[in-house]
């Protein structure tokens, strides 16, 4: 289960940028209930995105040229700097060397070796995400990787993470968790083959009370339905989406 602890390795952020921040926080309010809240005249157009007054997101729009609109996940780290360095040491890439949000955070941006972009949390004034695993609300991520071992490799040697290895469907699945606590309990989120033609990534899910209600929220904001919803035994049902911007994210309406 995701929650809102520190946890080295575990997702404590997570944002969207967009070619529109306005649209974009016009659809995720539409879709999840979120508003919008600019995090100062230091931070452009950066803010947070909060259901019943706790952040669950953030927004922004694309700085980095040649970048699409995209959701990145934040894993924690004591220390930016010292993860960023074993980054480029296993063979990844820094994107956007370590720097401070101001005082709330030290962040960077990084590409995993198979082209998968992530990004590093060290919190500071802001611990991170007030609200994950309720509903409309960040409640699992997946990396869709060509070589699920190596991946798995990479961020274990990064964060210390454990997996279990299963099938869902037809398809490998390994459940990853963090380092410390019961496997199980600790686990956030899976790695597994990306589908023919996508590239690596990671994709966040969000939990919904009711995944056929989310997809009618999302057609009708103007998104897209990328995976109509689908039972999947003991997990739930699952749906894939793309908003405004054409940012992949899913739903997951637990079991």
């Amino acid at each position: 289960m995701l929650t809102t602890d520190s946890i080295l390795g575990s997702p404590t952020w997570i944002d969207i940028a967009a070619t529109d921040t306005v649209a974009a926080a016009g659809f995720y309010g539409a879709v999840f209930g979120w508003t919008f809240h600019p995090a100062g005249p230091d931070a452009g157009s950066y803010g947070t995105l909060q259901k019943d007054g706790k952040i669950v997101a953030a927004l922004g729009p694309l700085v980095d040229e040649g970048a699409t609109p995209a959701w990145t996940v934040y894993f924690e780290t004591p220390d930016v700097n010292a993860t960023a360095k074993a980054v480029a040491e296993a063979g990844g890439t820094v994107r956007a060397e370590p720097f401070d949000a101001q005082e709330a955070a030290r962040m960077a941006a990084l590409t995993d070796p198979a082209g998968a972009e992530f990004a590093l949390f060290q919190p500071r004034a802001l611990k991170g995400l007030e609200e994950t695993s309720k509903y409309d609300t960040l409640g699992w991520v997946e990396l869709q990787t060509p070589d699920a071992a190596a991946a798995l490799a990479f961020y274990r040697g990064l964060f210390g993470w454990r997996a279990a290895d299963t099938k869902v469907g037809d398809a490998a699945y390994a459940f990853i968790s963090t380092a410390e606590g019961d496997q199980g309990a600790t686990a956030f989120g899976g790695i597994t083959a990306a589908p023919e033609g996508v590239g690596p990534r990671w994709v966040p899910y969000f939990d919904v009370e009711d995944a056929d209600a989310t997809l009618g929220k999302v057609r009708e904001a103007g998104g897209s339905v990328l995976v109509p919803t689908v039972d999947v035994p003991g997990i739930g049902k699952i749906a894939w989406f793309a908003d405004l911007s054409g940012a992949t994210f899913a739903v997951l309406q637990p079991a």
